[in-house]
């Protein structure tokens, strides 16, 4: 009998802990549950702020920048030639970026890209002081056409075009863009290519710089290339993009037909961007003609200059 209630308590004893376990088991997932949910709410929200919520341009809306009405028919007729619904695409525009247009010129470029990254983004558009005491360097030849106006539909619009009209300078070109609402991030900026970027953003601040179809033009003008390469790099973000275009060269030539046929060997130009510490993250071929012989200024021929796009990321 004795034995019995012994057995019967020491039934007792273990069910009673087995509740008391259990009960704690529920406490110790209320007490947690809390925690585990706030965590999860903290990775959604770093996965959703600002920056990781900017996705590149999608086709539609670089279709809706390219069709917008208040576009200038210069700018409509150079799209001809330029494809700038694939080299918008290509560089992986982003709403929100901070962007440099190196020898910006008249600003074609400068307001795509303003366009595209949208009023929380801004786009310096850069050109070089001139010295009034002297004529800047000129080229041995003026630049020929890289789409001759032979090659190009002869709309009326184009042909309207195609006569230059009164040469403004840059800063004035670009002032005159940045009345438009849509591109009223735009900022001219007077500085020598050597140091191009202003000091607010000379230091790990912009996500992207574009240098359209001007960099052979910087052998003539004496440009310390070297220097105005490292200045990009110290200025962009690691990850930030060095996007350059220009006219294709013969192998061997280099930059030395920069004056005359307005050419730069690509494998030249890109040893010397990554001199400076980039890396090559892609090759656009949507502007490549392998028929033009790369021999002349305006290829005969009339047919589009052969030209590349290289895509360069600062690690």
């Amino acid at each position: 009998m004795e034995r019995v209630i012994a057995t019967r308590d020491i039934l007792k004893a273990s069910f009673s802990l087995a509740v008391l376990g259990a009960i704690a088991s529920v406490l110790g997932a209320c007490a947690t549950a809390p925690e585990s949910r706030s965590a999860t709410t903290s990775e959604r929200r770093s996965a959703t702020t600002p920056e990781s919520r900017a996705a590149t341009l999608s086709t539609e809306r670089i279709a809706e920048i390219l069709a917008s009405p208040d576009r200038s028919a210069a700018d409509r007729t150079n799209d001809i030639r330029r494809k700038p619904d694939q080299m918008l695409a290509f560089i992986g525009v982003r709403p929100g970026m901070v962007a440099l247009d190196l020898s910006a010129s008249g600003g074609y470029t400068t307001e795509l890209i303003a366009r595209a990254v949208g009023p929380m983004g801004r786009v310096y558009g850069q050109s070089a002081p001139r010295d009034p005491a002297r004529s800047p360097p000129a080229p041995t030849a003026p630049e020929g056409a890289a789409f001759p106006p032979s090659a190009m539909p002869q709309t009326p619009a184009v042909v309207a075009t195609l006569s230059p009209a009164g040469r403004r300078t840059s800063p004035q070109a670009l002032a005159e863009r940045s009345k438009n609402p849509a591109a009223g991030n735009i900022i001219a900026v007077v500085q020598p290519f050597e140091s191009p970027i202003p000091a607010e953003a000379a230091s790990n601040t912009l996500d992207l710089v574009t240098l359209m179809f001007n960099y052979h033009d910087l052998g003539f003008l004496g440009v310390d290339r070297a220097q105005m390469n490292k200045a990009v790099f110290a200025a962009l973000k690691p990850g930030g993009m060095y996007v350059i275009a220009d006219h294709s060269g013969r192998p061997g030539t280099g930059i030395s037909e920069s004056g005359t046929l307005h050419r730069i060997e690509e494998a030249f130009l890109r040893q010397e961007v990554e001199a400076a510490g980039f890396k090559l993250a892609e090759q656009g071929n949507f502007m490549r003609n392998p028929s033009d012989p790369r021999d002349k200024n305006t290829p005969d021929p009339p047919q589009p200059k052969d030209e590349f796009v290289l895509k360069f990321v600062k690690p």
